[in-house]
């Protein structure tokens, strides 16, 4: 069991811009941090919760840690009830559906450590909670394995007292998670939380921009995962300590048109702009057997686009089809066999526009 705890995040600001097809774009700004944000305690208004957080792509190419999107169809789960046995404002984690590595100590557990902040957050001092985590996504993949806990868990505490806290918060919540976990990095917690495309603007402070891609488009992801684990904390000491101007100069236009290309619904362009990191991509891609090879499969194709999910050592690929992406998903798969001597899966999903969400509950 673990007592809610003081937090080690800086204050923050947040942000979003809703974008429209026209010129205008309402700005809503809040200040808020992890502490105690209610006047009074909020008490349960269910029994039970449970809850989903989808899989995440960071980065997106040019975007290190400033940019992320949210896929459809694969996460993690979160079962949260009231349990008498738990002391009040406490939680322990009575079940993990996953690898046999992960803590049930909640200070060592993704889940948990955002399920104390997000009690911190709402002041809970009178129950205890026990929470389950099922894990959809395996550990070291590149697509949001602990931000998907995190994720599951704050929103289930939070809809457990009413849904009190607002995104942003939530994102406050689950980055207590990623800051001990993996990094003080939003990439993955923040598109997990609400969904859809998100830049980070700014980590001091925090400031987030929700990005809109067209409803009116498709986009589908296509994501082949080998067989191997790439942990983030190596896979980020393999970058390097300094850039040199012309490709910090180049990263920066093409993390400007990817953005842009989001907003537009320009896949064209975001699958060259997500093709063309020059800086983070080019270090760990050798790291990754048959990486580079897989990018060439994918594109000689059909797809827009291809780059290294997150860390990897998922491969990302965008195309409209489904059917399609399919077919380029084999081809990426294959070059894994051939150029890495690794097997891998493949799966074709959308863009996730929503994010963490409750899917069940049990009244009081």
């Amino acid at each position: 069991m673990a007592v809610c705890f003081s937090s080690t995040v800086k204050p923050t600001t947040y942000i979003t811009i809703r974008t429209q097809q026209k010129p205008k774009n309402p700005i809503f700004r809040c200040q808020c941090s992890v502490t105690t944000i209610t006047t009074t305690e909020p008490q349960p208004i269910y029994t039970s919760v449970r809850s989903f957080a989808p899989a995440t792509v960071a980065n997106l190419g040019p975007g290190f840690d400033f940019l992320g999107c949210a896929v459809d169809g694969i996460g993690d789960y979160v079962s949260l009830r009231l349990d008498p046995a738990v002391h009040p404002g406490e939680i322990s984690i009575s079940d993990i559906d996953g690898p046999s590595k992960l803590s049930k100590n909640p200070l060592w557990n993704c889940a948990g450590i955002a399920a104390i902040a997000a009690m911190k957050m709402l002041g809970i001092r009178s129950v205890g909670l026990s929470l389950s985590l099922e894990k959809g996504l395996p550990l070291g993949s590149g697509l949001g394995s602990s931000a998907a806990s995190a994720a599951a868990a704050c929103v289930a505490v939070n809809e457990m007292f009413g849904g009190k806290l607002k995104p942003d918060e939530l994102v406050l919540a689950g980055l207590e998670s990623e800051a001990k976990v993996s990094g003080y990095h939003a990439d993955n917690i923040a598109p997990a939380i609400m969904g859809g495309f998100v830049l980070i603007r700014s980590y001091d402070p925090l400031e987030l921009v929700r990005l809109e891609f067209p409803i009116n488009k498709e986009l589908f992801f296509v994501l082949v995962s080998p067989e191997f684990e790439a942990p983030t904390k190596k896979m980020r000491a393999a970058l390097p300590a300094e850039v040199g101007m012309p490709h910090h100069v180049w990263n920066c236009s093409q993390a400007g048109a990817l953005v842009a290309s989001v907003l537009q619904g320009d896949l064209v362009g975001l699958g060259k702009a997500l093709s063309s990191d020059k800086i983070v991509e080019p270090k760990r891609a050798p790291l990754i057997p048959g990486m580079e090879a897989v990018k060439k499969a994918a594109i000689e194709a059909g797809a827009f686009g291809c780059t290294i999910s997150g860390a990897g050592p998922t491969a990302v690929a965008i195309v409209e089809d489904e059917e399609r992406g399919r077919m380029i998903g084999e081809k990426m798969a294959e070059a894994f066999w051939r150029e890495g001597n690794l097997k891998a899966s493949v799966a074709v999903k959308r863009l996730d526009r929503v994010g963490a969400r409750l899917i069940s509950s049990i009244p009081r």
